[in-house]
Formats: structure tokens, sequence, C-alpha cells
């Protein structure tokens, strides 16, 4: 007997979605065991939002809701058990438990350990009363000695923590959540706090909170159809938490936007003292589906004084932020050249720089250059053999810029040039470089309302984020590519990252 998902759902009539999802919790192991249990009926836990429009319209809860609907509103649908079928991505997700006490709908989905067609009879499926019994408590935890909004708003952010006691990986073992509550602060009085041997010290002064996320993109472009493309975003949380007390508390929740791509392989700082299993098994090892866990990612820690890196992740986003093509030809003591770069219409244009780097290897001094650009400028190093193209801060309407021409080199002198084992003849490479503030690729970001701080006083909380372009290259397509290093390189960068975070945190 276990639990898929929980939903807490304030019913809001005249808002434009008639409703507000004011808690969830899924559970990806319980998850992984419904695909294999329900077999070709499996259908996947959807988003808030779906979640949401489909169960208010069985519900009848919606605004607009005034047509007759054969499938809902038929005599042979007269439902008299609390238990729905919903019809969300193509398929109908059953069975959902639900009802609606006090403007606030309460559901979950249990695990049905067989196929789900031809449908087995309720009472065959001991989830659903143990969902009764999960969600029956969460009302009288909510609303017993609740007196107005306020108080309300405490107890859901208590949620979290009380069902990681109560109802772990989804198994209800109390539904009294009350209990749960008085056993977390009864350890919190009989362990009265004391200076942790870590923290050195305690902060005295205006308390304040420093939020930022850093992405950093990596690409491997090659433009050949035998070959794909790779890239991947690596991410970084900093937090700087000026506050004082011996052990304040503080919770931060990462959030995606509708179409951000799922946060995976998070790794998070000692001081983080709970975590959701969701979070924990989000993994780039595994396939993407719709079940993938796309947040709020909360983080609940007792800060140290100094700035800390406070989780590192990875994302498969969809496409690179700039696609390129670069073609390389050699004629005697010169090469002519082609770049096309493109901005994806989905990422922000506004750079705070964008530049693209051209070396050339094993040859001699740049003696001429005849080059076009249709944006920006170039620049020669002669006697370092490299051109770089300044973009600036913004790409043109069309999102497309080029640049074309032939370079002409000298005699070499080995002692001056540059020399590379990898790039000999028509081997080379274009290198982007490339900061944008206040954008993730990923969408990532941490909303400053949704900082929680246990500590006194109400201290300033700031938010930046920025993307960053790290060893972002576009190779030759005209050579053969350098499958080997270029694999091995992404592969040593990715590998050189978690090595960092684990062993030099």
């Amino acid at each position: 007997m276990a639990q898929r998902a929980v939903w807490l759902i304030s019913h809001e009539p005249g808002t434009p979605l008639c409703g507000t999802v004011r808690f969830s919790r899924r559970y990806p192991t319980v998850e992984k065991r419904a695909k294999v249990f329900n077999g070709t009926s499996y259908v996947p836990i959807p988003e808030d939002g779906p979640f949401l429009k489909a169960l208010l319209f069985e519900l009848r809860l919606l605004d607009d809701d005034k047509d007759f609907v054969a499938s809902r509103d038929s005599c042979s649908h007269i439902n008299k058990t609390s238990v729905y079928g919903l019809l969300v991505g193509g398929g109908e997700l059953w069975p959902v438990v639900a009802f609606l006490k006090n403007n606030m709908i309460y559901a979950c989905v249990p695990l049905v350990e067989q196929t789900l067609s031809p449908r087995p009879p309720l009472i065959s499926i001991s989830g659903i009363s143990q969902s009764f019994e999960l969600l029956f408590g969460i009302q009288d935890f909510l609303y017993l000695g609740q007196k107005n909004d306020t108080e309300l708003n405490t107890k859901l952010n208590q949620l979290p923590d009380l069902l990681l006691q109560a109802c772990p990986f989804g198994t209800l073992l109390d539904a009294n959540l009350q209990n749960s509550l008085d056993s977390i602060n009864f350890a919190s009085v009989t362990h009265p706090q004391k200076q942790p041997a870590w923290k050195v010290g305690t902060y005295k002064g205006k308390p304040q909170v420093s939020i930022s996320i850093t992405e950093k993109v990596k690409s491997m472009q090659y433009d050949k159809q035998d070959i794909a493309d790779t890239w991947q975003v690596v991410g970084a949380v900093t937090c700087k938490c000026d506050l004082e007390g011996i052990m304040p508390n503080v919770t931060i929740s990462l959030s995606l936007p509708t179409n951000g791509s799922p946060l995976q392989d998070i790794l998070v700082h000692p001081c983080v003292t709970s975590l959701d299993s969701a979070i924990l098994t989000s993994s780039s090892i595994d396939a993407m589906d719709d079940s993938a866990f796309s947040g709020p990612y909360k983080f609940p820690f007792t800060p140290p004084l100094e700035s800390f890196n406070l989780c590192y992740y990875t994302s498969q986003v969809p496409v690179p932020p700039i696609l390129g093509f670069y073609q390389m030809k050699e004629e005697e003591i010169q090469v002519k050249i082609t770049v096309n770069l493109k901005l994806h219409e989905s990422v922000k244009n506004n750079f705070e720089f964008c530049e693209a780097r051209i070396p050339f290897y094993n040859r001699g001094p740049i003696t001429h250059v005849e080059c076009k650009v249709s944006f920006g400028q170039l620049e020669v190093f002669r006697e370092k053999s490299l051109l770089i193209w300044i973009i600036g801060q913004k790409f043109p309407k069309s999102m497309e810029i080029s640049l074309s021409g032939t370079v002409t080199f000298g005699a070499k002198s080995h002692e001056k040039q540059p020399f590379d084992e990898i790039c000999i003849g028509g081997t080379a490479y274009l290198k982007l470089h490339f900061r944008i503030l206040d954008y993730t690729l990923t969408g990532c970001y941490a909303d400053q309302h949704s900082v929680q701080v246990f500590a006194s006083g109400k201290p300033k909380i700031s938010t930046h984020r920025k993307l960053i372009s790290s060893d972002y290259y576009i190779w030759n397509s005209k050579a053969p590519a350098p499958v080997t290093y270029g694999s091995l390189l992404l592969i040593s960068y990715c590998f050189g990252d978690i090595h960092r975070l684990l062993y030099h945190p």
C-alpha cells in the first residue's frame, strides 16, 4: 500500500484557474513501481497545472463549466465513491481519490499493484482506503484549532517535514500528523541548541540572504550526420546568509517555468538537513519522461558563516543556446573560412558579452586577412594566429550572423606560434565565449518571496542568476571530426566537475 502523489488545492471561484495548488508531493520510487505493475495501462502523474485543470473539470468546479458532458454527467457515471478518472496527457489517470472540504480539495493517487485494464474492483485496491486515511489525517491537522489564514499557511509549510515522518516514500505510517509534529517539537526541546563544532562564531549585524544561480553550458557541435552534437548544462547555487543566532534555519525553493528543463544529478552541501526523495532520484542516466520531477526543489538548511555552494545540478536542455556552423578549407598558405551562428529564439537576447575565437594552430603568423562579417567586428592577433569576432551584446533581429573570408599565413616559427597535437591540417574549431545576466537556460530561479528564514529579524533577500559558456566548441565540418577527442573532452569536463564537487566543494 503506497501513494504515488498527494495534492492540496484551494478552490477559488472567480479566478482565472478557479483554484491554486497549495501543496503537492510526488513519490518517484512508487511511480517506478506503478510503471511496472500497470504495464501498458500505465499513465504518468502529470504536472500540477494539467492535474488542476482536469480535476476541477471532473469535480464540476470550473466557472464556465455549464455544458452537459456525456462522459462525466450522464446517469451511468454517477459517482458515489469520491474516486475519479482524469483525462490527462492522452490517457486516463485512475484511481484519483479526491474530495472538497472547506474550500480545500484533498487529492491523491494510490498505487494499484496490477494492470488497470480492465479496471479492478475498488474493494480489491488496498491503497484507496489508505488514501482516505491520509487525506482525512491532513484535513484534521490543517483545521484542528485553525483560526485564520496565517495559521493555515504555517501548517501548510510544515507539511513537507511532517510527511517525511508520517508517510515516507509514499507509505503511510501514522495518519495523525500532530504526532509527527509533537515528536519534532519534543526533539527540539530535549536537545537545546549549542554551538556546533563546524561553526566558529556567530554573525552580528543586519540580516540578509543572497542567492546566486550560475549555469554553465558546454557544447560540442560538428554539423555532421554521422556524429551527434552534444551539450549539457551544469548549474551551481551559491548562498551567503548573514543571520543572527547559533543555528538559524533557512529554506530555499528553486522553481522552473512550465517549459523548464528538470534538474538532475543534484548534489547538496552537508548543511542541508532534509530532502525530498524525488530530488535525490532524478538522474541524467535515466531516460526523460513525463513523470520526471520538475520541482519545486526545496532545500532546508542551517547555513555556515561564509559563502557556500548550496547545491550543484545538471540538466538536459532540448537545444543549445547558439547553433553554429564552421567550415575551413586549406589552399596552400591560406585558408577559406565560413562561420554561421544562430541564437535560439527561446534564449534571452541580451548579453553582457559575446565573442567567437578562431585559433589557427601549427601555422605561421597571420600576414593578411580579408573577411566580411554581417554583424559585430573582427579583431586580428597576428602573432598568436588568432581571430576574435566580437559580436557584442545583442544578435540582430534575424538572430543569425555570418563571417566569411580568407586568412593568409607566413612562414612557421615553432618557438612563437601556437602548437596543438589535435588541430592538425583541417581539424580546427571555433570557441564561443558569452555571458547572459538575469537568465538561466533551464529557467531555474529562486523566488525571494518563497525563501523562509527562521531567525531573529526580517532579512533582506536578494537573488541573482546568470548563464556562462564553458567549453563551447564548433568544429570544422569539412575535416574528419575529432570524435574521440571531442567525446573524451566533454566527458572529462563532466567528470572533472563531479570530481571537484565531491572532493573540492
